[in-house]
């Protein structure tokens, strides 16, 4: 494992563009700033990651290397999954400062995935100009970015969008809650056959079924959680619960499942949903390093099961550990999120100019471990401003915990 610096350099040196290699040694370590520069510095990056591309969408990423799967480098197509959930962030941004300017180029984005739904009504899977599949958890990703849409504008086409991808999950899901079909063709290959962490696609429904009543959308949001605490073990733990290496999941997938279920119980008021996304989030909590840090993968006893960071998951936890304050006013979890977000602030890039970089969020820390690796990821951007302005509402309300699930402000951020 390659750790100094200069072991770094002279390795990567080889097949990185070496400014774009100065920049990440430079600009990766930031000095603390108050959490709004960083929240500013990482809209700006997603603003030049939609700017990067015309139509409308989010780019995928920024790469500093040429990647040999994607044959490219620099930035990368647009995502619709992604760009689906960065909507409700860029909305509350938007909407902390007061910007019109970052509501249309949010309401862009939702035009694009308007655009771009496949005619079952499903999002496809990967980057825009990758063949076209339908995917089940990008399809839930991108009704968040529709229904804060048509609640900021009241604009049908939006909800018509959203109920159309909602018809489509329902249609594909199984009787015993899961989803097995139509979860693109990037998990071919794989042994997977269902995903835990498509409780985040259920959480997706049940906010449809808020805006619409359906039974059916709520019923199907239910029953697949149901199905994934049906994989959960005894120590919080998920089983089936990543792509490519269940037996060793991401902290980013791990997140997802465990954020989806948290909030399908804080919205239906189920305390046993709630108290097994909590004995997850807690087994997590008690695995934070002092600096704020988590390890990218965990084995089945919670061990770490890799050396570097997946600074995704790390966002995501934090955003989680924060709705659990707000939800049980435990201060161990506020005094959790606030260590991740510090140490997140600690690694975005904030001294460096180049544009792919400023304010971005790499995959992995250090940049070479294995998610997303030399890559600024859209949607670890995303969780971090989640994460981030989550801090910095409660910091300005106090204590600010729930009275009922009318939460406002970014307490239920997508």
């Amino acid at each position: 494992m390659i750790t100094a610096v200069s072991e770094l350099f002279k390795y990567y040196s080889s097949f990185v563009d070496t400014e774009l290699l100065k920049a990440y040694v430079v600009g990766s370590r930031s000095v603390a700033r108050d959490p709004m520069t960083h929240i500013e510095a990482a809209v700006q990056w997603i603003c030049r990651a939609q700017d990067a591309f015309e139509g409308g969408g989010v780019a995928r990423s920024y790469s500093m290397i040429y990647q040999p799967y994607f044959k490219r480098r620099g930035w990368f197509a647009p995502y619709p999954e992604t760009t689906g959930y960065i909507i409700p962030t860029l909305i509350d941004y938007a909407r902390m400062v007061s910007s019109q300017e970052l509501i249309d180029r949010a309401l862009r984005m939702a035009d694009w995935e308007c655009r771009v739904q496949m005619p079952s009504g499903a999002v496809q899977g990967g980057m825009i100009d990758q063949a076209s599949s339908p995917a089940i958890f990008n399809t839930g990703q991108v009704i968040f970015g529709w229904i804060r849409a048509f609640k900021e504008t009241g604009t049908q086409k939006y909800l018509d969008s959203a109920i159309r991808a909602g018809e489509f999950l329902v249609l594909e899901q199984d009787t015993d809650g899961a989803w097995r079909k139509s979860l693109s063709n990037f998990t071919d290959g794989t042994s997977m056959t269902s995903y835990t962490y498509n409780t985040r696609t259920a959480w997706a429904l049940l906010e449809l079924a808020m805006v619409t009543g359906s039974e059916a959308f709520k019923g199907a949001a239910v029953r697949n959680v149901e199905y994934a605490l049906g994989e959960q073990t005894e120590n919080g733990w998920f089983r089936s619960n990543c792509l490519t290496q269940p037996e060793h999941p991401l902290t980013h997938t791990i997140a997802y499942c465990i954020r989806g279920i948290m909030e399908i119980g804080s919205l239906l008021k189920n305390e046993s949903f709630l108290a097994s996304a909590g004995m997850a989030a807690d087994a997590v909590l008690a695995r934070q390093r002092p600096d704020g840090s988590l390890a990218g993968r965990y084995n089945r006893h919670w061990e770490p099961a890799v050396s570097w960071r997946c600074l995704t998951g790390e966002a995501q936890m934090a955003g989680i550990w924060g709705r659990l304050y707000q939800l049980t006013g435990r201060p161990g979890y506020l005094e959790g999120m606030r260590k991740a977000n510090a140490g997140l602030r600690r690694v975005q890039f904030m001294r460096t100019d180049q544009p792919g970089l400023y304010g971005g969020i790499s995959g992995s820390a250090p940049i070479h471990g294995m998610y997303g690796r030399f890559e600024i990821l859209n949607w670890a951007v995303k969780f971090f401003l989640d994460a981030q302005m989550l801090e910095l509402s409660l910091m300005k309300k106090g204590d600010s915990r729930l009275e009922s699930n009318d939460i406002g402000g970014f307490a239920s951020v997508n």
